[in-house]
């Protein structure tokens, strides 16, 4: 980066290589609500240890009028989406405006900035067409992270992408490398290939970070409607087809991202497999190597007991976490007019709501859930919460059930309001942090990770990171895989089965009768997980394995 001020931000003469990193969501704070769920928590603590390694990395962002949505409760308690404009005192009108073509409209865009020291992240610019000159679909391209209408996603990826590379232009900055976390900012390679007029030029320059094995996490659409869009800037789409050799008549974001991109990265050593599984049988395409993904330590875990785990005191340990399960159960009074007991083991459902991640599972047998809410020998607390996405019927139906059926049991409660601030409570106040996807569709999963942070224990299904860290019975409990020549429906019968079977026998005898390798079993935990899973490791190893221009040149 070239005649910038970063407001303060120097970065360390380590990291040489200068970085635009771009991201659809960044969960920075609980006050900017510009994410929704896993990838906005992984880029916030990729640039919360940027800040703290003092890298030579800037973000690139979209700046949410609407955010993603708010989740409330409508009078019958069902859970309800509802958007709300919020505004941010703290964000720099950096009085950068500049024109980026939309479809048949040439769309004005603003730049903020958040500036390093407000959060300690590192500086974070955050675009915007919610301005008086646009006209008002314009203006709605910036309202609602992934709005279900198609044109205005599309045009979403057109202002990250190309708008992210004018913004670059307008600061007179050129990043040595320009990281694209998931497909959304595709356009930028059509921008940059007007400027370079070579593929290889750009894969000198692009990496890639892939999420989702999801098929709805891999975007694509019709060429006519890109093409209609402005999408591919100045090509028409049959140069794009020719450029990056590709065929029909879908363009496929994840597959056009690895063949522009000159490295690519799986956010597991699993995720990675499946991802060259997926992708490799396409002519091409870059390499695919595996970065985990990993959580920033200083945001998440609780300072007091960081403190006691620090020097050892297992008394202040226990002490602090009944304090922190204390505050989280505030909060499902607060919300649930329930009362939770400190004494009880609590186990915590929460992430990003979608099918596959199986919140019901504990419920598939209903007798079996029935008899372990009301065994007394040992006793147990259950919280769901998370974020479906506002159109998804089929997750917000499951959700609402969940509601519905556990209603009923005051050891039971659905919590809304997902965002930083519940997550927070949650990590810091459960025994349990469950978590039981379909396997092989869980990318990463790091909210496991900060849960240990927070003296948690992971029970899991070994997808994702689990399998980098897991030691059955030892750190975690795992959830035994059913054989993948059942069916779907047969799978997850066995799987609630395993699930509960290791609920039953293994985690509350523990937890119960043996606190002493409970407690060991914590210990061992974040010894595996700090500094193995913490952001820090992840931000060198983008500029160790991503980064080294000596690679890409």
């Amino acid at each position: 980066m070239t005649t910038i001020d970063l407001l303060g931000y120097t970065p360390d003469s380590k990291y040489n290589t200068s970085v635009a990193y771009f991201s659809m969501e960044f969960a920075i704070d609980q006050s900017l609500k510009i994410y929704s769920g896993g990838l906005g928590f992984l880029s916030g603590s990729h640039l919360r240890s940027a800040y703290e390694l003092k890298q030579n990395l800037i973000g690139i962002g979209m700046l949410w009028k609407y955010g993603y949505y708010d989740q409330v409760r409508d009078r019958d308690n069902n859970m309800v989406s509802t958007f709300i404009e919020k505004d941010y005192s703290f964000l720099e009108d950096t009085g950068i405006v500049f024109s980026v073509p939309v479809h048949s409209t040439t769309v004005k865009v603003k730049a903020y900035l958040l500036k390093p020291e407000t959060f300690c992240s590192a500086p974070l610019f955050l675009l915007s067409t919610d301005l008086p000159e646009n006209d008002e679909v314009s203006k709605s391209i910036t309202h609602r992270l992934y709005d279900p209408n198609e044109a205005t996603r599309i045009a979403q990826s057109i202002i990250l992408g190309i708008g992210g590379g004018l913004l670059l232009e307008q600061l007179n900055i050129t990043p040595d490398i320009y990281h694209m976390n998931e497909g959304h900012a595709v356009p930028l390679n059509f921008y940059l290939y007007s400027k370079f007029q070579n593929l290889e030029e750009i894969k000198k320059r692009m990496v890639f970070t892939t999420h989702t094995p999801e098929v709805a996490g891999n975007e694509e659409h019709d060429y006519a409607l890109l093409k209609e869009m402005s999408f591919f800037y100045h090509l028409q789409d049959h140069e794009v087809k020719h450029i990056l050799g590709l065929e029909g008549d879908k363009f496929n974001y994840t597959l056009a991202a690895l063949k522009f991109s000159g490295r690519a990265n799986g956010v597991s050593k699993l995720h990675g497999e499946v991802a060259r599984e997926m992708w490799g049988a396409y002519d091409g395409i870059c390499e695919i190597t595996s970065i985990t993904n990993a959580q920033n330590q200083h945001y998440w875990q609780d300072a007091t007991l960081a403190e006691s785990i620090k020097t050892g005191d297992q008394q202040g340990i226990t002490a602090r976490k009944k304090e922190m399960k204390s505050l989280l159960f505030k909060e499902v009074a607060n919300q649930t007019g329930k009362l939770f007991d400190e004494n009880v083991l609590t186990l915590v459902w929460a992430r990003r709501f979608a099918a596959y991640k199986r919140a019901d599972l504990l419920m598939h047998d209903w007798d079996r859930f029935l008899a372990l809410l009301k065994q007394t020998e040992h006793p147990i607390q259950i919280i769901w919460a998370g974020k479906p996405y506002p159109e998804d019927t089929g997750a917000n139906k499951i959700f609402n059930d969940i509601i519905s059926k556990t209603k009923s049991f005051a050891n039971c409660a659905v919590l809304v309001g997902y965002e930083l601030g519940l997550s927070d409570l949650l990590k810091k106040g459960t025994d349990v942090w469950l978590n039981n996807p379909k396997m092989y569709r869980e990318a990463s999963g790091t909210s496991g990770m900060t849960a240990v942070m927070n003296a948690a224990i992971n029970l899991s299904i070994p997808d994702g990171w689990i399998p980098e860290f897991a030691l059955d019975g030892e750190n975690c409990f795992i959830i035994e895989p059913a054989s993948k020549d059942l069916s779907e429906a047969d799978r997850d019968v066995k799987e609630t089965a395993n699930l509960m079977d290791v609920l039953e026998q293994k985690v509350l005898p523990t937890y119960y009768q043996q606190p002493e390798q409970w407690n060991a079993m914590i210990l061992k935990a974040i010894d595996g997980v700090i500094p193995e899973f913490e952001s820090a490791r992840m931000a060198k190893e983008y500029y160790e394995m991503m980064y080294d221009k000596t690679d890409l040149s």
